[in-house]
């Protein structure tokens, strides 16, 4: 699908899920980055990419409005970010469960319904029956969305990283957000895992009209789903379709270095000259590690 082209959207034309004009994010009066300028459609499979300490995770941050801009706007579903949260889908940095723990699986992605709430609910008990009908329909759903029904009743901590993946996924998909931020989703997972999961997250956005933003530590897994890409590298970031941000020009202006991208033979993108080791990259584009 060409890049930049909303995939299979329910929103009706609605109008883009996250704006960023002119952003910027200080920290201890250093800018990690500056400019940012993305418009994020619904549907659409963003990646935030660049070297590590670069201020990928912090990006996700600002749009979600847990970290303050210092220059410039954010607006999330059309509201200041921070104000939509339950329509709004995070996953952070991926936690580790316990090999020992017990709790099932369906109970982590049930906890993405019931964990905001405080107490024992008391409603009248017919309303409290087709509440809890509807719930548990949900669960069912999620589950089927990420192929977790094998395993969804075993306990969380025997299951695989990326069976486990898959369940967190679900939870942060089972309140049905609009946009969903993923930061370093194929952390720790072995390549065919990642390739799995980012498969996952493709047909979450193509099937279900999801945009989702994530941060990658490494592009190659989700190259064939991405829509555009955010590379930020030396306190400056360069957003679009990656076929227009990954060239010998934009890379090297970004990196204040000169770098060269070549096409193989059978159409792979080397990066050459990076301030990092050279990545090979699958399809038609082509990144370096963060």
């Amino acid at each position: 699908m060409p890049a930049g082209v909303p995939r299979g959207s329910s929103s009706g034309g609605a109008g883009p899920v996250l704006v960023m004009r002119g952003a910027a994010a200080t920290v201890g009066g250093r800018t990690l980055w500056s400019g940012v300028d993305l418009v994020v459609e619904p549907g659409e499979l963003v990646a935030v990419l660049g070297p590590n300490g670069a201020g990928k995770s912090t990006l996700v941050k600002v749009a979600l409005g847990l970290f303050p801009t210092s220059a410039g706007s954010v607006e999330l579903l059309g509201h200041p970010a921070g104000a939509a949260s339950r329509k709004v889908g995070y996953l952070p940095q991926r936690r580790s469960f316990d090999p020992g723990l017990a709790i099932r699986g369906r109970d982590v992605v049930r906890l993405g319904l019931d964990g905001h709430r405080w107490g024992v609910p008391l409603p009248i008990v017919g309303a409290w029956r087709r509440a809890e009908r509807d719930a548990r329909a949900r669960v069912e759903e999620v589950v089927e969305l990420v192929g977790a029904s094998a395993y969804v009743d075993r306990p969380i901590g025997s299951l695989s990283g990326g069976e486990q993946q898959r369940l967190l996924i679900a939870q942060a998909l089972v309140e049905r957000p609009q946009i969903l931020f993923l930061d370093e989703p194929l952390d720790s997972l072995d390549l065919p895992n990642q390739a799995a999961v980012a498969t996952l997250i493709g047909g979450i956005c193509r099937d279900a009209g999801v945009a989702v933003v994530m941060v990658a530590h490494d592009v190659n897994p989700i190259l064939a789903q991405l829509d555009r890409v955010v590379y930020i590298a030396r306190g400056k970031v360069v957003a679009g379709a990656p076929r227009d941000v990954i060239t010998s020009e934009t890379l090297s202006a970004l990196f204040s270095t000169p770098i060269e991208v070549l096409t193989t033979s059978d159409g792979r993108l080397v990066v050459v000259g990076e301030p990092q080791p050279p990545e090979v990259h699958g399809g038609r584009h082509a990144h370096g590690r963060g």
